[in-house]
């Protein structure tokens, strides 16, 4: 009997170690999409959790067309990358509006959409609709990177199109959905980025990588992205028994969450001066009894950010804020806080509020 075809020897892997998730269990588009979004940048426990929450809230398309922002981004909160949340309720009308509350089944009707990019509209066509169409994400890249022993980084313009024209051309007829899924999941649990599981690898006697003995060497390492380092400061006012909130602007980053003011602090400034000014600057309050909370750490995309907050106390008796970098104001009780969207580093102040309290 001859050995089994590249894209057999997957599909037979798939089906007996593929994972239990949620939105495999019904391929509905819906779900489909949902779950592309949030898999974006989230590790898979996270996503699975969030879904199931996200599902129990807004179960199809409609009942997440009629929500209002706020509260979708309070469900999304601690997934990062808002503006995915914000394009997931934005298409939800748009498809009640246009295509009669259902996905299009059609490649570039689904591009039209917005936070729906190549990748996307592959895994909703093959996932959802089993049509042959190619996704590839960095488990593919590496994947590919191995198996084709390709001595270049998977970015270059040249190595990027062949993974997905090859991604294309392996799709066996009819089984898009499985096939996908395999090659993402072979890359995700066996074809790992360190150590990879080579002896528990399906597709081995088809990896030209393996064949060469230079595995952990592909893929080939491009060029690393700078790290930018960023110290700020955020400060909790206090007065008669609330704390000031505000939600950012439209067109801010972390557009319209909630936050407690501060900003970057300046060269030669303590994190105390630098709060100081800040909420003169956004609010024109005059704040002092400054007492330290904590310092966090937060990183996301290229930057590695250190807040400094401080609980802080109003001075004087005005408590109607300038709004200079604001859209809204709240002055909220403590209890309140768990009902408004903040990024997830004010999340994490908050968390430690309550433990104080």
């Amino acid at each position: 009997m001859p050995p089994p075809t590249l894209q057999d020897a997957l599909l037979n892997w798939f089906a007996q170690n593929g994972r239990d998730l949620p939105w495999r269990r019904t391929y509905l588009p819906y779900h489909i999409w949902v779950s592309e979004i949030m898999l974006q940048q989230t590790q898979m426990d996270r996503v699975v959790i969030y879904f199931n929450r996200w599902l129990n809230r807004f179960p199809d398309l409609a009942s997440l067309a009629a929500a209002r922002e706020q509260e979708v981004l309070l469900l999304w909160e601690g997934l990062g990358y808002y503006s995915r949340a914000k394009n997931l309720l934005k298409t939800a009308d748009l498809i009640c509006r246009r295509h009669g509350g259902a996905l299009p089944e059609n490649h570039g009707a689904l591009l039209q959409l917005p936070g729906i990019g190549r990748y996307t509209a592959g895994a909703i066509m093959s996932l959802a609709f089993n049509q042959s169409h190619p996704i590839v994400d960095a488990n593919v890249e590496r994947l590919f990177a191995r198996l084709f022993n390709l001595t270049a980084p998977v970015k270059e313009k040249h190595t990027y199109a062949f993974i997905w024209d090859k991604a294309s051309e392996l799709i066996p007829e009819g089984k898009a959905r499985f096939f996908n899924q395999a090659l993402m999941e072979l890359g995700a649990l066996v074809c790992l980025p360190r150590s990879p599981r080579c002896d528990a690898c399906p597709v081995r006697n088809h990896c030209g990588a393996f064949a060469q003995g230079v595995v952990g060497e592909r893929p080939v390492v491009g060029k690393a992205k700078e790290i930018i380092p960023i110290t700020m400061v955020s400060g909790v006012l206090h007065h008669q028994g609330k704390i000031y909130i505000q939600k950012r602007l439209a067109d801010d980053v972390w557009p319209n969450l909630w936050e407690f003011p501060g900003g970057r602090i300046e060269e030669g400034e303590t994190p105390e001066q630098a709060l100081v000014r800040e909420y003169a600057e956004e609010t024109g309050f005059a704040i002092h009894e400054l007492k330290k909370i904590a310092t966090l750490k937060h990183s996301f995309t290229r930057y590695r950010v250190t807040l400094h907050c401080y609980h802080c106390r109003l001075r004087g008796s005005a408590t109607e804020p300038a709004l200079n970098a604001a859209q809204e104001y709240r002055w909220a009780n403590p209890d309140e806080l768990e009902h408004f969207a903040f990024p997830a580093p004010h999340r994490r102040l908050i968390h430690r509020l309550a433990r104080e309290l």
